[in-house]
Parts: C-alpha cells; sequence; structure tokens
C-alpha cells in the first residue's frame, strides 16, 4: 500500500468519525466487497437489481417505501484512478413499491481504497467510503454514509471476506449502525464460482437491538466472471425484522480498455 493510499484512507476515517452516526439500511446494492477494482484509465459500469417477493409489509417510517414485492436498483459508474483507488458515482437509484409507484431514491459518492492487484494476492484489504443524497422516501436523514472495511483471504480455492460496515446520519459515534457481511466463495473454475452469503444489521453499537429486531439474512450466490461479469443470488431471512426472500442480480463490464503500458504496442 502507498503512502498516499494511507493519507488518504486515515483522512477520510477521521473526517468521517468525527460526524458519525446511525443509518437505515439500504437495499440498492447487496454485495459483499473483495477489494478489486476497475484497472486504472478504465471506466467501468455495474448495474445493480432487486426484488423481494415476500418483504416486510410495513413501511420503516411514514412515507417509505414498502418492502414487500417491491423492485429497485442502481447503475454504478466508477472509474480507475490509481492502482489503490477508485471512484464512484451511483445514480440514478431508484425502487418501485406497490404503494407509491417508480420513484428516484437519491444518489451515492464512492471513493473505494484498496491493496493494489487485491485478485492475485492471498490476503487483500481496502476500505470504501460512501455519501449519500437521500430522497424522502428511502430514508429519514437527506444525508447518509457508509464506512465499509474490506478483509479478504484465500485459502486455495475458496475465498473468506468480511465486510464489518459501519452506517451513519452524521449525529454521533455512539448512533453508528453495525451492518456487517460476509462472504464464503468455492471457485470452480478461472470463470464459475458459487457462494454462501450473510448480511446483518445489529443497529447501533452503543446498544445492539433483541434479536427479533435485527436483520439477519442467508444468500445462496453464483457467479460468471469474464468481459459480463454476472451474479445472481436469492436471500433468505431469518428473523421478523428481515425480508423473507428477496432476489439480486449485478452484471458489471468495462466500458473502454486499459491504455497501452510505456512501450507495449496497442494491439499486442
Amino acid at each position: 500500500m502507498t503512502q498516499g493510499l494511507v493519507r488518504s484512507v486515515i483522512g477520510a476515517l477521521a473526517i468521517v468519525a468525527g460526524l458519525a452516526a446511525p443509518a437505515r439500511a439500504q437495499t440498492d446494492e447487496i454485495q459483499v466487497y473483495n477489494a478489486e477494482i476497475a484497472e486504472q484509465g478504465v471506466f467501468n459500469l455495474t448495474i445493480h437489481t432487486n426484488f423481494t417477493p415476500v418483504g416486510i409489509k410495513t413501511p420503516a417510517f411514514p412515507g417509505a417505501v414498502t418492502a414487500d414485492h417491491s423492485l429497485n436498483g442502481v447503475p454504478e459508474w466508477a472509474y480507475g484512478v490509481k492502482p489503490w483507488f477508485e471512484a464512484g458515482l451511483y445514480m440514478p437509484l431508484y425502487s418501485v413499491d406497490r404503494t407509491m409507484g417508480f420513484g428516484l431514491d437519491g444518489f451515492k459518492l464512492r471513493t473505494l481504497f484498496v491493496v493494489p492487484h487485491a485478485a492475485d494476492r492471498k490476503f487483500f484489504y481496502g476500505t470504501n467510503f460512501e455519501f449519500s443524497v437521500n430522497a424522502q422516501r428511502w430514508n429519514t436523514s437527506r444525508f447518509s454514509s457508509e464506512i465499509r472495511p474490506i478483509v479478504g483471504v484465500r485459502l486455495g480455492d475458496v475465498d473468506l471476506i468480511f465486510n464489518p460496515i459501519l452506517d451513519t446520519e452524521y449525529d454521533g459515534l455512539k448512533n453508528l449502525d453495525f451492518a456487517p457481511a460476509l462472504r464464503i466463495a468455492l471457485n470452480l473454475s478461472k470463470v464459475w464460482a458459487v457462494a454462501a452469503e450473510e448480511y446483518d444489521d445489529f443497529g447501533h453499537i452503543d446498544g445492539f437491538l433483541p434479536t427479533n429486531q435485527q436483520v439477519h439474512e442467508i444468500w445462496g450466490v453464483i457467479d460468471r466472471n469474464g468481459k459480463l461479469d454476472f451474479e445472481a443470488g436469492i436471500g433468505a431471512g431469518l428473523t421478523s425484522a428481515s425480508d423473507k426472500l428477496t432476489l439480486k442480480m449485478i452484471l458489471s463490464f468495462d466500458l473502454n480498455s486499459p491504455k497501452p503500458k510505456d512501450g507495449a504496442i496497442k494491439g499486442s
């Protein structure tokens, strides 16, 4: 990791920690980060789509999107700035439910700092920072953020990845919301993988919610890697505060090719 990466991560942590507080977990992006980013100079587009055929039927707050039978998603636009830094924009974030119909839910800015060439390492790590501007139907707070550390290890054909996520609505450290994500993947080949994922939300770090009010979901996922990366999954909620059944699909592809390295012949 370069000195520039270390300074950037420490600086961002200091800014967010000084303002932090809990955020209601958003469901536009159901994914465990593996510290892999776009190559330097490459634009990438990832399309997130989620559908909840059996979800919570009561909105989280008056005027909120109702999860049951709702569709939501977002295009994620990313650019590889450095081998250790990717910048991203989620826009437009949208949802469709049976009560209010279609609506725009806001947008997000992302900065992702990682160890370079994570895909080639046995141990990899990074940190993601997101800043969200939310519509009233999506969150009670106009502004919120996410701090997502990334820690992973490869044991042969098995990947173990942990994202101990902290969400914030900028109202104090004690109100940080702990919403970790875990992935255990078996790489069947260089192209195909299957995985089990878990997504949780325990509540504020100064006092977790009772178990029946926490969110706990177990997912089965299949991945295909190539020029068009594809991920599909089905998730089951384990508590009354969790959606009972959710489906996800993620499509990802580069919009341009990386520039040839110095001395390389274009097209070679």
